[in-house]
């Protein structure tokens, strides 16, 4: 009787691990685990302190309003949004 049981129970083909088995896949899922795990950790600690924005500057630590206003004013005579006479009189005023 006990070899009749034996033998169903193993009939299934998934040789007595639960109905998975295991190989390969088993270590691919670990490894998207792992690397889903880091990047979760990584991404978490980035927002939440105070790290550097995309353009390298540390958060909280602005450009200098000058140079901010120098840079948009030279965005916007490179447009053609300024005339040469508005960008040298707005540059001046500076």
């Amino acid at each position: 009787m006990t070899a009749i049981a034996a033998v169903l129970a193993d009939a299934d083909g998934w040789d007595g691990h639960m109905g998975w088995g295991g190989g390969w896949w088993m270590f691919v899922v670990g490894t998207v685990m792992m690397v889903g795990s880091v990047v979760l950790v990584v991404w978490l600690v980035r927002t939440t302190s105070g790290g550097a924005d995309a353009d390298g500057r540390a958060r909280g630590q602005g450009e200098d309003p000058l140079a901010s206003a120098r840079r948009i004013l030279a965005e916007r005579y490179a447009r053609g949004e300024l005339s040469t006479e508005e960008y040298r009189e707005r540059v001046d005023q500076m």
